[in-house]
């Protein structure tokens, strides 16, 4: 068998070490046998870079997507990618570089405009990162990324109006869109239709029932709308998925110190006082915590 044919199979042995392991050791021995095999085989090169991002191991990625770039000069996908290691190393002009080499090539290149869009938001240079987005969604009206970073931003600079829309074009691309349905409940928290915001974080939990975010958000809003019962229960739920939320624990013991207060049962009591010093000995300057477990000390003299 030849070098290359050896290459290949050193290659498919990692891509099931990578299937079965993701940044296992194993897979990267593998794909390196392959390029030491054949140093022309730009795939496990590509592979073992997106390993190395994984592990966060940014030298690393830089020096194998760079030898994709090497080899195929003409690839947008190779600039693309080795903006990406550039940005994640925050060597942002560096990464602009990249993207508008991979424009250079193709100048309908999605990613690239979009990547570059992305740059201009990390820069602080907001009309541009509009701009680009705009231009991503125009060159094609179906890709999602774009659209969903176009109602971040909105998002953030609370232009609630455009963000809406833009996640609704998410969600219409894309029904099981996760984080758009989870900023939209947000968004309609902020702007107080309780009922909306209900609806979207059911959404969320629909596709992704162990969200426990979403849970201690739901609880929130049923707070707000004074239906206790309810946000005791989402409460519970978040917890139950991640024990060691600060806010929801003290969310938890303020709605059962209310409950308390209407009829007085001292288990209750010391299960709410339990749970407020879990939260500070998790965070001793959780002021909310200190606040209320002073109410409940209090109250016993």
């Amino acid at each position: 068998m030849d070098q290359k044919n050896s290459a290949r199979e050193w290659f498919m042995e990692g891509s099931r070490y990578d299937l079965l392991d993701p940044q296992s050791d194993k897979a990267i021995e593998a794909y390196k046998k392959s390029i030491i095999l054949d140093p022309t085989f730009t795939a496990a090169y590509v592979n073992l870079g997106f390993i190395y991002l994984q592990k966060e191991d940014y030298d690393w990625a830089l020096i194998c997507l760079r030898r994709v770039v090497e080899l195929e000069p003409n690839n947008p996908e190779a600039y693309n990618n080795l903006g990406y290691v550039y940005e994640k190393m925050d060597r942002l002009g560096s990464a602009r570089q990249m993207y508008e080499q991979a424009l250079a090539l193709n100048p309908e290149n999605v990613e690239a405009i979009f990547n570059l869009g992305h740059i201009s938001e990390l820069e602080g240079d907001y009309n541009n990162a509009v701009q680009q987005y705009k231009k991503a969604i125009e060159v094609d009206p179906n890709a999602v990324s774009p659209r969903f970073f176009l109602a971040l931003l909105y998002d953030r600079h609370d232009m609630f109006d455009e963000a809406i829309q833009e996640y609704q074009g998410v969600l219409e691309m894309n029904p099981s869109h996760v984080n758009a349905l989870f900023n939209l409940g947000n968004l309609y928290v902020q702007l107080g239709d309780y009922r909306k915001a209900i609806n979207f974080f059911e959404r969320v939990l629909a596709f992704d029932p162990n969200n426990a975010e979403a849970w201690n958000n739901l609880g929130s809003i049923h707070e707000a709308m004074e239906e206790y019962e309810e946000a005791i229960a989402a409460y519970q739920k978040s917890l139950a998925l991640n024990p060691f939320q600060e806010e929801a624990n003290v969310n938890l013991a303020q709605n059962q110190y209310r409950q308390y207060l209407k009829n007085p049962d001292e288990s209750k009591k010391d299960e709410i006082t339990r749970r407020l010093h879990f939260v500070l000995s998790i965070n001793p300057q959780k002021k909310k915590a200190q606040k209320l477990l002073d109410e409940l000390m209090e109250e016993k003299k």
